[in-house]
């Protein structure tokens, strides 16, 4: 066994999801999310799950914290639920005192807050949704409406959680809510968030006190093309433009990747991007959060192959990668989790050291894994317990590549597991476990093995591999 040392200071934690752990749904005045309307379309959630409950902790949150207390964890990622604390363009104060009791909560335990201020649950009442130019400018009093309760306690503030899934995922591909399968809604609702971000960010700065770390987190799966065909290489950077590319570049650079805006054309509406956006966009952050789970192999699809919309429960799911409907993934004979995933340690130890390299290290600010980890089919054994030593080892196995970045120069700061307890997988609904800590039916809280092992590499700062 070799002991790996993490550096003094890594922040250590988990992660999770307003609308996937909170419950509640119509609880203190609480409004309607797209999400909420998403789950009732028939075949949009697997098993016709929703979030009604989820895992009730909105009523079960001093248990979690203790939990996450007693498992020896620095740091929580959360985010605020938009439609739990604003009613339209008023604050709903039932809403932002849930908030404010969780913040107290977490730091009388000395856990330290990590808030996100958007994963997924835009408000329904909205028009147009992100494909609406006017939501960015919600985002930013909602944004501003939040700090002004909580700034004074919460340190470090994420703008959006994986725009990808908001806007590509979800009005290309259709697999999140709204559901929508327009290729040019996407790109409309990419721009939008990054939008949406940057003037938050510029507003939050300008009330944010000393210290306070400013940021956003994007998911990443890095592409590589199956062998040297032209068309293979070309359908892989296709794929990492929409993938990869097309939020953290403009972030970074204040443009698009040029071959990226190139690819989108047929689906670029020509007044999408005003005079300043740009610039608002790459307003400066504090922390990239980066939240990585598998890579692809690729290929073009060959002459006469045919590839084209899914048919799941009943509705046909497009391709999120408008510019690439022509790639086919390629297996690799790889380990895979319950989700289908192939598992690649060293694909994250890649991942940390291209964005150190090419935008964040030139930048001079560091990354964080606010989301890593794995769903297996877990087995309780008959005393109750949960030995997840998959999750173990996947979890070990990109620590270590974290751990190796590192020590060839990246600068990353910390990392956030995903996720602290079991919970709503979006459409997959309650068949997929991601948690260290399993709920059972009557919602009783179990720490997995992962949990505490976890809890002591925590505690620690010390890997064993």
């Amino acid at each position: 066994m070799t002991a790996l040392q993490f550096p003094d200071g890594f922040r250590w934690g988990t992660a999770t999801a307003s609308f996937q752990i909170e419950g509640a749904a119509d609880v203190d005045d609480k409004r309607p999310s797209i999400w909420d309307v998403f789950c009732e379309v028939p075949g949009a959630v697997e098993g016709g799950d929703d979030g009604r409950v989820a895992v009730d902790h909105y009523h079960r949150y001093r248990e979690d914290v203790d939990l996450m207390a007693g498992l020896g964890f620095g740091t929580y990622r959360f985010s605020v639920s938009w439609p739990r604390v604003m009613d339209g363009d008023r604050v709903n104060e039932k809403g932002m005192d849930f908030y404010s009791r969780l913040v107290d909560a977490l730091l009388e335990r000395g856990v330290a807050p990590w808030l996100t201020l958007y994963h997924w649950d835009l408000p329904a009442s909205l028009p147009g949704g992100w494909t609406n130019r006017d939501t960015a400018l919600r985002f930013v009093d909602y944004a501003l409406a939040v700090h002004e309760r909580l700034g004074d306690r919460v340190g470090t503030w994420t703008t959006l959680n994986e725009p990808w899934c908001s806007s590509f995922l979800s009005y290309a591909g259709g697999a999140h809510a709204p559901g929508h399968t327009d290729p040019r809604e996407a790109v409309r609702a990419g721009h939008h968030l990054l939008l949406a971000h940057g003037l938050a960010t510029t507003a939050l700065r300008e009330v944010a006190g000393p210290g306070t770390e400013l940021g956003i987190t994007l998911n990443f799966t890095p592409v590589m093309p199956a062998g040297d065909d032209p068309a293979d290489v070309g359908v892989a950077r296709r794929v990492d433009g929409t993938a990869n590319r097309f939020f953290v570049h403009p972030i970074f650079t204040g443009e698009y990747p040029a071959d990226v805006r190139a690819d989108l054309a047929p689906f670029w509406d020509d007044d999408l991007v005003a005079d300043g956006d740009l610039s608002a966009i790459s307003a400066p952050i504090d922390v990239l959060g980066v939240n990585y789970y598998t890579t692809q192999l690729v290929r073009a699809a060959r002459p006469g192959e045919e590839i084209g919309p899914q048919l799941v429960r009943g509705r046909l799911l497009e391709t999120p990668h408008p510019s690439a409907p022509d790639a086919v993934v390629v297996p690799r004979g790889l380990p895979v989790t319950d989700m289908g995933w192939e598992v690649e340690p060293d694909g994250l130890r890649r991942l940390l050291r291209w964005l150190h390299r090419d935008y964040t290290g030139p930048a001079g600010i560091p990354l964080v894994i606010t989301e890593n980890g794995a769903a297996y089919d877990d087995v309780v054994s008959p005393d109750g317990a949960i030995d997840d030593s998959d999750r173990i080892g996947y979890v070990r196995d990109h620590l270590a590549a974290v751990h190796a970045a590192i020590a060839q120069g990246a600068d990353v700061r910390g990392y956030l597991l995903w996720s602290l307890i079991d919970n709503f997988e979006w459409a997959y609904g309650y068949a997929k476990r991601f948690g260290i800590v399993a709920v059972d039916e009557a919602l009783n809280r179990t720490p997995k093995a992962s949990a505490v092992w976890f809890g002591g590499v925590a505690r620690s700062g010390v890997l064993e591999v």
